[in-house]
Parts: C-alpha cells; structure tokens; sequence
C-alpha cells in the first residue's frame, strides 16, 4: 500500500514540465520536443532565460515568437526567467526540468546542469528526451548563420520566424 501511495504521489508532482532555454530563436526542433513531451505532462511551461550570448532578439521578442507557435493550445505557457532555474521550480513547485539531446556533445553541459540543478534544488529531476531524427542537427545558432548568408531555413522554424529573422539579420 505504502509503494502504490508514493508512486501516486510521484506521479502527481510531475504532471508539470519546465522547459528552458533562450529560444533565439525558437525552432522547429524545440516545438517537436515540447509537443512530444505533452504526451508525458501536463504541462509545459517555457522560460525564456536572459542571455549573455547577445541575442537577436529581446526578451519579449522571444517569448511572443514562441507564444505564437503555441497560442491555441493551453498546456503551454510560455515566461521569461531572471535568475535561477532551481529558484522558479522551487517557488512554482515544480519538480521536471526537461531538456533536449541532440547529439553526445549536448550531454557533458546538460549532465552538469542538471548536477547543479539538483544540488540547489534537490527534488528537482531532469528529463533528457532525444531530438527526432530530422531534427537533431537544428539548433539556434546555425539557423541564424544560415539565414544572416541568405540560406533557407523554411523547413527549420515556423515562417513568422523566419520572416522575423528575415527582418532582423538580411
């Protein structure tokens, strides 16, 4: 009786998801990430996270760019962060951090995120759900190099995206 207690009780402290990052810009890989992760939450909540890698885009550019991608489906809420991970999944009470793999390179930097994650917030699990096949070579930084040389990155974001890249980068 005890097990069959506390894995109902696991099982309801997970039903919410926090999935960060910079999202500069959001792509398509990161929108099939969170849609396959709703098969497993409830709910998804994004934190778009300040950046020190000078993005193109503010804060609240990010967030209406990934609210846009997302805007008829409740299960998703999309923030912006200031400050620490660990310290919004502790006040929000949240215990799923969810990340993204795309290749072993990702896993060092991930591994030692969710190491700190845990220690500052030590019923905070991390998640790694491996990119699908024909997106795992996408990610933010070679969508704007691509388009800033007039490279067509269509199939690797949405087109409000793209057009904002457009008008950002050429």
């Amino acid at each position: 009786m005890k097990k069959i207690k506390q894995t109902q009780e696991l099982k309801r402290s997970y039903y919410r998801a926090i999935y960060p990052g910079t999202f500069d810009p959001i792509t398509n890989g990161h929108i099939d990430l969170i849609t396959r992760a709703l098969s497993t939450f409830d709910e998804v909540i994004i934190l778009i996270a300040h950046s020190s890698k000078n993005p193109i885009f503010s804060s609240s550019e990010r967030q209406a760019l990934v609210q846009k991608c997302f805007k008829n489906d409740p299960r998703i809420k999309v923030e912006v962060i200031k400050g620490l991970l660990a310290d919004y999944a502790k006040k929000q009470g949240i215990n799923v951090v969810l990340r993204g793999l795309r290749a072993i390179s990702d896993f060092e930097y991930e591994f030692q995120m969710a190491t700190m994650n845990k220690r500052l917030h030590p019923e905070l699990e991390t998640f790694f759900l491996m990119s699908s096949e024909n997106n795992f070579f996408v990610n933010a930084s070679l969508v704007k190099e691509v388009i800033s040389h007039g490279g067509d990155v269509s199939s690797l974001v949405p087109l409000h995206v793209e057009k904002s890249l457009k008008e950002k980068l050429c």
